[in-house]
């Protein structure tokens, strides 16, 4: 947590510079929209069987704001020589994610009375998140935004600050009846809203559209601060992970004022 709060400060630092600064470093906007699949691994299912991960697949869509420093928007220029105004943008965004989950794996196919507990049992989270993320373009900004090159790739790393809504239901009847309840997850059900931070890599591609515009492809990986945000919690030895999203996305990104 110190690590991630530390990580926060920097890019909030970075975001909310003063108005002199700013003019100084000639700041230039970006909008955008991503959506894509997103996969949760979680307590549901066995997390590495492969049926589980395609079959608890949910969705994302984001907005997204970008700020580089790379030249002045009045006359698209470079201002400065500087490496880091070459090369990083600064991204905040909200995001909103939700997924169906349930059990798949050798113990839920099994003919046994657990085997079924686990197949009645259905749930589902929904996810807002919203943070801010550095980003590296490994060919210049300007150079990118001039036709220099056409796939601009590039890599990041942020932190969100996640809010959480878990829910569900066994069509055996109430969870709280331990005849349906899976035995593994006695005291370790909370459907209760919550909050959380995560921590975010990410890695993609950006393709010149036009002159204001790119086609933007992503993958990402989420790991959150918790274990709770599908709503379990197992206190038990094979559970060693919190619980982490990849999502692949697609974005439009449309320049302001270049």
């Amino acid at each position: 947590m110190i690590y991630t709060r530390a990580f926060i400060f920097i890019l909030l630092a970075l975001s909310l510079c003063p108005g002199r600064t700013q003019a100084q470093l000639n700041i230039s906007h970006e909008l955008g929209v991503i959506t894509g699949p997103a996969g949760f691994f979680t307590d549901y299912g066995e997390r590495w069987n492969v049926r589980n991960n395609l079959e608890n697949e949910g969705f994302g869509i984001g907005l997204v704001h970008y700020m580089n420093f790379a030249f002045k928007p009045e006359c698209s220029c470079r201002p400065t020589a500087l490496f880091f105004t070459k090369h990083f943008r600064i991204r905040s965004e909200i995001d909103y994610m939700r997924s169906k989950l349930d059990h798949f794996g050798p113990v839920a196919s099994k003919n046994t009375e657990g085997g079924a507990q686990l197949r009645a049992m259905h749930g589902n989270t929904e996810l807002y998140q919203g943070g801010l993320t550095l980003e590296y373009h490994f060919f210049g900004i300007k150079e990118a935004r001039d036709f220099g090159v056409l796939f601009a790739p590039f890599i990041g790393l942020g932190v969100n600050f996640v809010h959480f809504r878990p829910g569900a239901y066994s069509d055996l009847g109430p969870l709280d009846n331990p005849k349906v309840l899976f035995n593994t997850f006695e005291d370790g059900l909370f459907l209760e809203p919550g909050n959380t931070f995560a921590i975010q890599g990410m890695g993609g591609v950006r393709y010149r559209l036009g002159r204001f515009n790119d086609l933007q492809l992503e993958a990402r990986a989420i790991y959150y601060d918790s274990d709770k945000i599908e709503g379990l919690d197992v206190q038990r030895p094979q559970n060693k992970f919190n619980d982490f999203v990849l999502w692949f996305n697609i974005g439009y990104i449309y320049y302001l004022n270049f």
